[in-house]
């Protein structure tokens, strides 16, 4: 059996050792959480469940293999670490950590460890995403030419991360899974509306060296709820919209046709193809299911995870790279290193 422990029972606590406790050979063994009262309720609910008040005394429960980091981002990485150091495995929630240097920290201690190292990049797991990428990498789609994402809504306002660090993260590695590239240069802009919070809302483009380009649009001051994403290739297209209950992912088979004939090379003259939507059947597992059992048969088997700690670098470095760009009123930033 897998021991598991979960570091903070807020918001996603909750869910990570409720999916953990259902997954096969592997057992919620400690949650962890400065607060009395989230421990009480931990006891209540899992009362062979071990709660700590302290981080340490539970990196010494004797059947910990394993820790999940659920806390506020600037907590990740001395928690990933602490975990890492004393010989667990790793799965960290996103945002991975509040900088590159912190990313390439974990990852290079934890391969010196021989552990896993997992980020929580919960979006790929799903039934939705899974599809779209099948279609993607099976050429349904052809040459990929935009993606474009809308995630806005009215509130939570953050203290502690600007809305790109909030809200993009989710559409960045949904693109980073998808997409299976990274962009070469991106820029962004933001406004902050309220005195003394940080940007709640950005507009984020990642120029890609292939003639892709992505965007993204993130408001936390939105009068609806918008959870919405385009992708349009040479010959179909995709809308994804993950508030829709039936139908999450649309196929539209339309697109532009450009005449290559004599008359029509000084002209372009571009057609259009209109054909029709089609909407793949989605299974309903959760997706936080689908990752827990991923995360214990990575540390089990000594596979490399799916959303490893690599794929956490990569958005961080977009994210970091946003905010600089962002904090220059759009300047644009190289990221070669990529």
């Amino acid at each position: 059996m897998i021991g598991i422990g979960v570091i903070g029972y807020g918001y996603w606590g909750p869910n990570l050792v409720r999916n953990f406790a259902q997954v096969a050979g592997a057992r919620v063994v400690a949650v962890c959480d400065q607060r009395a009262e989230r421990r009480a309720l931990v006891e209540q609910v899992y009362p062979s469940v071990k709660t700590y008040a302290d981080v340490i005394d539970m990196l010494n429960h004797p059947a910990l293999d394993a820790v999940v980091v659920a806390t506020p981002v600037s907590s990740h990485f001395e928690l990933a670490l602490m975990a890492l150091q004393a010989g667990k495995h790793v799965l960290v929630e996103k945002p991975f950590t509040s900088t590159v240097a912190q990313a390439e920290r974990l990852i290079k201690e934890a391969e010196s460890r021989g552990l896993t190292l997992m980020v929580d990049h919960t979006f790929i797991y799903t039934s939705a995403v899974r599809k779209i990428k099948e279609l993607i990498d099976s050429g349904t789609l052809g040459t990929l030419y935009y993606y474009d994402s809308v995630r806005v809504n009215l509130g939570l306002f953050q203290n502690d991360v600007n809305v790109l660090w909030d809200l993009a993260v989710h559409d960045l590695s949904i693109m980073d899974y998808l997409v299976g590239a990274s962009p070469t240069m991106i820029a962004a802009t933001g406004m902050a509306h309220v005195l003394g919070k940080p940007e709640n809302m950005a507009y984020l483009t990642c120029y890609f060296a292939n003639n892709l380009i992505a965007h993204f649009h993130v408001n936390w001051m939105a009068p609806v709820k918008i959870r919405q994403t385009l992708i349009g290739g040479s010959e179909k297209m995709i809308v994804y919209d993950d508030i829709e209950m039936s139908e999450k992912v649309k196929v539209y088979d339309k697109g532009i046709i450009i005449s290559e004939s004599e008359d029509a090379v000084y002209q372009r003259h571009v057609g259009y193809r209109t054909g029709d939507m089609w909407a793949p059947r989605l299974d309903n597992v959760e997706a936080l299911k689908i990752e827990a059992e991923h995360f214990v048969d990575c540390v089990r088997n000594g596979r490399r995870p799916l959303s490893d700690g690599y794929a956490g670098l990569r958005v961080i470095r977009i994210l970091e790279a946003a905010s600089y760009s962002m904090a220059n009123r759009g300047q644009p930033v190289e990221l070669s290193g990529m």
